[in-house]
C-alpha cells in the first residue's frame, strides 16, 4: 500500500495506544506518553511532585529544587498482550544542580513501534521496515523565589519515521520537528506547609509534515494543572497524595491561537489522581485512579517501589507499576530505575 495509507494504519494505532482523546488531532503521540513507573502507580499525577530524573518531562520548573545529581531510566512493552509483541517506550533521564546556576538537564525518549511489512499497491511484498520516534531535550530550571517559586523551560529535537516511500508517492513518511516545554511550581500554597502545586505547558511547536504539507498535524500541545500534599512525614514513613488535570489544544487552528480555542471540548480532558506510602525510605506502596473518558481509559493504577541508600550519599531505586491500557489490554506495565548522587 502507499506510504500515505501506512501513515494512516500507525497514526490509528498509536492513537489507539495513547492516553489521549479519540478525537485529538495530534500527530507525535509518543510526546504525550507518560514515563515512570512512580509517576504512573500514582495516576499518572506527577508535575507538582517531579522531584527524580523523571522530573523534566512532568514539569521543567519543579527541577529547580532538585538538588541531587540524578539518572532515571523507563522501560515499557506497550500493548503486550493484546497480540502486539514488538512495540516500546523506553526513557533515559539525567540532571543536575549547580550552585548559583541552577538545574540542568537532558532526556531522551522512544518509542520503538517495531517491524512493519511493507507492500506494494498490488499487494506484493516488498520487504520490512522499522518504524520509531525519538526525541532529544535539553533543559533547565531556576528558583525564582527560594524555597518558592521554581520555573523551568525544555527545548526538544523530534525525529518520527513511519514507513518508505512506495507506491504512487516515493516521499518517505518522516518528520523533523522541534517544540518547547514551559513549567512552573509553587510550594507551600497558602503558606500550608507540604501543598505544591503545578502549571505546565507542553510541546509547544510547529505543525508536523510527514507527507503532504496541506495536511500537516499538531503535536500534541498539552496543559497541566497538578496539586500534591505531603500528608505525613516522620522517620517511620512518609504520606504524599496528589492530583491532576490535563488537556490537549490541539486543533486546525494557528498555534497561538490555540492557547484559547483549544479548550473546546472539555469532555476530552484527562483527571488522575494517587497516593504514595513511604515506609522507613526503603519500601513505597502507590495506588491511583486515571480517567480519560474520550479515549475509554479509565481505571486503577498500582505499583511498587524499592529504595537503598549507601554511603549517605548514593540512593537506588527501582520501580514498578500497572496502569490501564484501555481496549486494548487491560494494563500496561511500567519499569523504572533510578540512582541519585
Amino acid at each position: 500500500m502507499s506510504t500515505r495509507h501506512i501513515t494512516l494504519t500507525l497514526c490509528l494505532l498509536l492513537l489507539a495506544a495513547a492516553p489521549l482523546a479519540a478525537i485529538s488531532q495530534a500527530a507525535l503521540l509518543f510526546l504525550s506518553f507518560e514515563p515512570g513507573g512512580r509517576a504512573n502507580a500514582m495516576g499518572r499525577a506527577y508535575s507538582a511532585i517531579a522531584d527524580d530524573a523523571f522530573g523534566m518531562w512532568w514539569n521543567p520548573g519543579a527541577t529547580a529544587f532538585n538538588r541531587k545529581g540524578q539518572i532515571a531510566l523507563n522501560h515499557v512493552p506497550w500493548l503486550q498482550g493484546s497480540g502486539i509483541d514488538d512495540m516500546y517506550y523506553e526513557y533515559l533521564g539525567w540532571n543536575q544542580f549547580f550552585e548559583g546556576i541552577g538545574n540542568m538537564n537532558a532526556h531522551i525518549v522512544l518509542l520503538d513501534a517495531g517491524t512493519q511489512e511493507q507492500t506494494s499497491i498490488d499487494g506484493n511484498y516488498e520487504g520490512t521496515f522499522h518504524t520509531l520516534d525519538i526525541a532529544g531535550v535539553v533543559g533547565y530550571g531556576y528558583e525564582v523565589i527560594p524555597a518558592k517559586l521554581g520555573l523551568g523551560a525544555n527545548f526538544k529535537l523530534i525525529y518520527s519515521y513511519l514507513a518508505p516511500g512506495t507506491g504512487h508517492t516515493e516521499t518517505e513518511g518522516k518528520a523533523f520537528s522541534f517544540g518547547f516545554d514551559i513549567g512552573a511550581k509553587y510550594l507551600d500554597l497558602a503558606n500550608i506547609e507540604g501543598l505544591d502545586l503545578a502549571l505546565v505547558m507542553q510541546n509547544f511547536g510547529p505543525d508536523v509534515t510527514f507527507v503532504d504539507r496541506d495536511q500537516a498535524d499538531p503535536q500534541p500541545f498539552t496543559m497541566r494543572l497538578g496539586a500534591a500534599y505531603e500528608i505525613l512525614n516522620n522517620p517511620m514513613g512518609k504520606l504524599i497524595v496528589s492530583a491532576e488535570a490535563s488537556k490537549i489544544l490541539a486543533n486546525s487552528d494557528p498555534l497561538f491561537e490555540r492557547i484559547i480555542t483549544g479548550w473546546n471540548y472539555m469532555d476530552e480532558a484527562i483527571y488522575g489522581a494517587g497516593a504514595e506510602y513511604v515506609y522507613l525510605d526503603l519500601i513505597s506502596l502507590r495506588g491511583g485512579f486515571f480517567h480519560d473518558g474520550s479515549g475509554k481509559i479509565t481505571g486503577p493504577s498500582f505499583g511498587v517501589g524499592i529504595q537503598y541508600t549507601f554511603d549517605q550519599r548514593y540512593k537506588l531505586t527501582a520501580d514498578f507499576a500497572m496502569v490501564p491500557g484501555g481496549e486494548l489490554v487491560d494494563f500496561n506495565k511500567v519499569f523504572s530505575l533510578g540512582i541519585e548522587y
